[in-house]
């Protein structure tokens, strides 16, 4: 019962018959969650009508309110149900205004009701919008389906169910040499696409129709009631054929190159060495003509020639808007394979934006997964159209489920399952994403410096496209997604590849060792002679010629010396850190040295000039009689010895009458002590007398007289010498003005 349930989980994992058996609906919860991608898709329309700084929110998509407008585009809401065309987008930038008439510049503005009118003259209702806008001359690249201009699909909405095999045939010459029908919308439509800037009256500028099919594939649809636009219809246009095959030829290309690298590859598919698979090496042992035949095998199987035709439309185009301010209009069939590989790849070449990581996915997530290529049928997953369970209304036919193998591959005994139909009309699987890889890989091959992400990074995008492990490729269309909850249910490819780049910063190997922005900071514009294609090592060789394969290996090599580089670079700053500091602090240490300096200077001249005045004040105070005693905590005390007034040393008179006896005694006080004062320049007046005296001196009476004007106070430079004593003890002291009369003297 256990065996059973294994075998059955394995089934259904291996060989799924419904989308919901695949592994990312199955393998639980996912750390990648992934965001709304309306948002994202909503955010994309704001930068490119100029409006980057708005913010999409899934309140403003549930409410409808993301109508912007620029000079000449808006961001229309008419396919918000999917109604108008199921394979579109939610949000559509269309003309602001169209023509009255396609021949002049009145314009009015375009409704809703007039794109929808429009859409129902292109296949799918795809209609003709904006994919990218110029930013400086409003040029503009548009996308569409092929116009309903086939006599057979007009004639039977009138006569269903005549047609027989020769009146298709005839109808097929008729519609080759009579002139196609046409729809007035549509023109105006188109015309618009053609706007100038700033309502230049110098009329409108050109249009390229960029038919990718050949041209004989075009009139071939006119039976079918396709076709292709006619240059009398669409004023001052030029159609233009690019001549790419359509899905079956590229999916029977791509079998033949894996029929090609199985033979001469030192590894097949199945492991087996090319030694024992033929009993030699497949160069025949250096036969000239077994070496042409394998390089002509490489040649038949025409996939580089696929890819040197998209690439040479795609830089055609970005020629046309970039040298010519030209817009140009793209489509093929159903505006879904071929349209998006020229379209993304035009975007590609002329916008820098998206050759970033985040300008990339913004790329794919609009012109691939936003604009409808059938995922599901190109990569051969069960498509929800074909589930019995949750039954849609989709025109697109179901794929199978296997992919198919050519005779060769057969041959060769690989065990490939076969395809239950190989008819064109059953099988829709086709490598066109990938090729358009292939495409993206060749553009960084030959401008390494203009793209930020590796050829490593585009090869695991293709593994992760084809694991299943994520659900953002499944579907068909943006609408199936969400109704399936695709978003809700199953991890995000690109949170899982920006997490594995968070891992190792720069130094991962997804990131290009040689991205220089500022290089090719511009359109991209190869000539012709550069587009000649080389198989993609890292992709198609890795498992046929693993050794050879590994061209990534001197990247790897330039990577590791990259990383130790920078690990040099940081150790050097930091050292430059390190010895900046150091000289910081030296410089800030030196600073400090000369102001000590400074102040040492002046210290020691203050001490000088101070030494000198206290020779000179000891000097002044000897010459009045007096001894000075010099402190060492700076203090001056002075003694009294003798003066002229014949005061003796230590002898001050303390008188104190006593009424008793009527005597009058005469005591000794040796209490009073004399100090001298310095006073600054600033204080002394101006008056001689007070640069004598001075503020300091409490003698001094209130009148402005010195009560001791004979009393020799010293005067030296700019500074005065005062007395300061214990005035208090000399007020209550009895001196007889005798002391200081000389009159009493000379008696």
């Amino acid at each position: 019962m256990q065996r059973r349930a294994i075998y059955d989980g394995l089934l259904r994992c291996t060989k799924p018959s419904r989308p919901w058996d695949l592994y990312a609906f199955n393998c639980g919860p996912s750390k990648f969650t992934n965001a709304n991608p309306k948002v994202r898709l909503l955010n994309e329309c704001f930068r490119l009508l100029g409006k980057g700084f708005c913010s999409a929110s899934i309140d403003m998509i549930d409410k409808g309110s993301y109508t912007l407008s620029n000079e000449l585009w808006r961001i229309s809401n008419v396919n918000s149900d999917y109604i108008m065309s199921p394979s579109y987008p939610f949000a559509l930038i269309v003309p602001k205004s169209i023509s009255l008439n396609s021949k002049t510049n009145n314009c009015l503005v375009a409704s809703d009701e007039e794109v929808v009118h429009a859409s129902s003259f292109r296949s799918k209702g795809r209609l003709p919008v904006v994919s990218w806008c110029h930013p400086g001359t409003g040029a503009v690249l548009a996308r569409s389906s092929q116009p309903l201009v086939g006599l057979m699909m007009n004639m039977r909405r009138h006569m269903p169910g005549l047609w027989s095999e020769i009146e298709v045939t005839f109808v097929i010459v008729v519609a080759v040499l009579h002139a196609c029908l046409h729809c007035n919308t549509d023109e105006k439509l188109v015309a618009a696409l053609c706007s100038q800037l700033g309502g230049d009256k110098r009329g409108r500028r050109k249009l390229y129709i960029a038919d990718a099919r050949p041209r004989k594939n075009a009139l071939a649809n006119v039976a079918m009631g396709g076709g292709s636009e006619s240059p009398s219809h669409y004023f001052q246009s030029e159609v233009v054929f690019f001549g790419i095959d359509n899905i079956h030829a590229m999916r029977e290309s791509l079998s033949r190159l894996r029929d090609y690298l199985d033979t001469h590859g030192s590894t097949s598919s199945d492991g087996t060495l090319s030694l024992l698979r033929h009993g030699g090496w497949t160069w025949g042992g250096g036969n000239l003509s077994s070496m042409s035949a394998s390089v002509a095998t490489l040649g038949d199987s025409g996939w580089l020639i696929h890819v040197q035709s998209v690439l040479a439309g795609s830089a055609w185009i970005a020629a046309r808007v970039a040298l010519e301010s030209a817009s140009v209009l793209v489509h093929c069939s159903d505006g879904w394979d071929r349209t998006s590989q020229l379209i993304s790849l035009a975007n590609l070449l002329l916008d820098p934006y998206y050759r970033t990581f985040t300008g990339f996915q913004a790329l794919i997530e609009k012109d691939w997964l936003a604009f409808g290529h059938p995922f599901e049928e190109r990569m051969g997953m069960p498509t929800v159209s074909g589930c019995s369970d949750k039954p849609l209304d989709l025109s697109r036919q179901s794929s199978v489920g296997s992919f198919p193998s050519s005779p060769m591959r057969q041959s060769s005994g690989s065990s490939a399952p076969q395809a239950p139909s190989s008819s064109h009309a059953q099988n829709q699987y086709s490598p066109i994403f990938l090729q358009w890889i292939d495409c993206v890989s060749q553009l960084l091959r030959m401008y390494p410096f203009a793209f930020e992400f590796s050829s490593a990074f585009l090869v695991d995008l293709l593994d992760c496209v084809l694991s299943c492990r994520f659900g953002n490729f499944f579907c068909n269309s943006e609408k199936e997604r969400q109704l399936v909850g695709v978003s809700e249910s199953c991890g995000c490819l690109w949170a899982y590849l920006a997490d594995l780049r968070s891992s190792e910063g720069r130094s991962h190997v997804h990131y290009n060792l040689f991205y220089s922005p500022l290089k090719h900071n511009g359109p991209l514009l190869p000539p012709a002679a550069a587009l000649a294609p080389t198989l993609w090592p890292q992709f198609h060789l890795r498992w046929a010629c693993p050794s050879e394969a590994q061209a990534g290996e001197l990247e790897a090599q330039c990577r590791n010396m990259s990383l130790k580089f920078s690990e040099l670079q940081k150790a050097k700053e930091g050292a430059e850190k390190k010895a900046k500091e150091t000289t910081n602090a030296m410089e800030s240490l030196s600073a400090e040295l000369q102001k000590e300096k400074r102040l040492s200077s002046s210290a020691m001249a203050l001490a000088k000039r101070a030494s000198k005045e206290s020779a000179a004040i000891k000097r002044a105070i000897q010459s009045l009689g007096c001894k000075v005693h010099f402190a060492g905590g700076g203090d001056t005390t002075v003694d009294i010895e003798t003066n002229p007034m014949g005061i003796t040393q230590e002898s001050v008179f303390s008188h104190s009458k006593r009424e008793s006896d009527g005597i009058l005694q005469h005591q000794y006080n040796s209490d009073l002590s004399i100090s001298i004062s310095a006073v600054a320049d600033d204080v002394v007046s101006n008056n001689p007398l007070d640069r004598v005296c001075g503020a300091i001196c409490p003698s001094r009476s209130r009148d402005g007289g010195c009560r001791w004007p004979e009393a020799g106070c010293a005067q030296l430079c700019s500074q005065f010498i005062g007395v300061k004593a214990n005035y208090d003890a000399i007020d209550s002291l009895s001196i007889y003005e005798t002391y200081f009369d000389t009159r009493e003297e000379g008696k």
